[in-house]
């Protein structure tokens, strides 16, 4: 498997002036840019290039870098979105119970798309390290009365799940995508079913299951290894007829992954671009930011998912799931006028990007 590493990340007025200049290419469509690339081939060791200097047999993986994903599930493009998480389970690592009943869950969710949620994430099933399975009928129950409220409300909804059965009634009450953690490997039904309804999913790693999946987390290269790992779930989704369009993915932070990994991952954002898709980033409350940031509580974990969440975005990412929207929407808005730097209508800035400019030989 070939890949560049994009690097050397530019943002704002002079990142649209590098690409216009020839010295850095857009990453992902922009507003970013990277002026190094790092050249990773199974045959040779890694090289690193200034963007110029990339070889014209790599001139393919450049170009698809560098153009924005498709548009997915017609959301805005010109923007980091938000996708809300909304709980509907009595045991989740940081807010089981919070929203177990209907009523509250109805109530916290509009107030989530009121503060901002582009996407409300609606599941029933706790997925924490060690976690036991959910029956999909008891998952059905806690979820579709909260779905079925809030789709007809016109709220966009993703439902997360890795039932087969549970996607089709959550699609049926009015979810409109499927975000599963298992990236439709769970249940053998669950791509055939995705694919039969034309829907948006979200593809995110993982290895073994919530209650195995620590034993799992064993990587040379965790970067190259997940994203090759995820790379074969989409050519499996696409296979089976799911649309290109439709898939986003999630490199699935803490999921068979340690701390150590999890930065790993965080700092190589940029390398998850090779895949094309719109990058989901679920960094919220999680055990690595209690690690790095010396907090037990997970309900006291926000300033820590705010610095990673918009480190994340500035290497890639351009969707973050978080429990705590209003904080993030504030914190998005902030970051978005600081990285752009004052630029407005760039040629990279929410649409195709500028030409990309021609590679040098080798």
């Amino acid at each position: 498997m070939r890949l560049i590493e994009p690097l050397g990340l530019l943002h704002g007025k002079v990142a649209a002036e590098a690409v216009a200049s020839g010295l850095a290419l857009p990453l992902a469509g922009g507003p970013a840019a990277f002026t190094l690339a790092r050249l990773i081939d199974t045959d040779r060791p890694p090289r690193l290039l200034a963007v110029p200097d990339i070889p014209p047999a790599w001139a393919d993986i450049a170009a698809r870098i560098a153009t924005a994903p498709p548009r997915w599930a017609d959301l805005p493009t010109d923007r980091p979105l938000i996708m809300g998480v909304l709980n509907i389970t009595p045991d989740s690592f940081s807010d089981g119970g919070r929203h177990f009943d209907p009523a509250t869950a109805i109530a916290a969710g509009q107030g989530m798309a009121a503060a901002g949620a582009d996407i409300l994430d609606i599941g029933g099933e706790s997925t924490r390290p060690g976690a036991e399975p959910v029956p999909p009928a008891l998952e059905q129950a806690r979820i579709l009365p909260v779905i079925h409220a809030l789709a007809a409300s016109g709220h966009r909804i993703s439902v997360d799940t890795r039932n087969a059965a549970t996607m089709a009634a959550a699609l049926d009450a009015g979810a409109i995508i499927i975000n599963d953690i298992s990236a439709l490997t769970h249940d053998p039904a669950a791509a055939a079913l995705a694919a039969s309804r034309g829907c948006p999913v979200v593809l995110m790693h993982m290895r073994g299951t919530p209650a195995t999946m620590r034993t799992h987390a064993r990587y040379s290269d965790p970067a190259v290894e997940i994203l090759a790992e995820l790379d074969a779930r989409v050519a499996t989704a696409r296979a089976v007829g799911i649309r290109a369009e439709n898939v986003a993915i999630d490199p699935g932070i803490g999921f068979a992954k340690n701390t150590s990994q999890n930065r790993e991952l965080l700092y190589r954002m940029a390398l998850f671009t090779n895949l094309g898709c719109r990058i989901v980033l679920g960094v919220s409350r999680k055990s690595m930011i209690g690690d790095l940031g010396n907090q037990p509580d997970p309900s006291s974990r926000l300033p820590g998912s705010l610095a990673a969440g918009l480190f994340g975005l500035a290497h890639g990412a351009t969707i973050l799931r978080t429990h705590d929207v209003a904080e993030t929407a504030q914190a998005l808005r902030v970051w978005q006028a600081l990285q752009d730097g004052g630029l407005v209508n760039s040629a990279t800035h929410g649409s195709n990007p500028a030409p990309i400019p021609a590679v040098m030989d080798p």
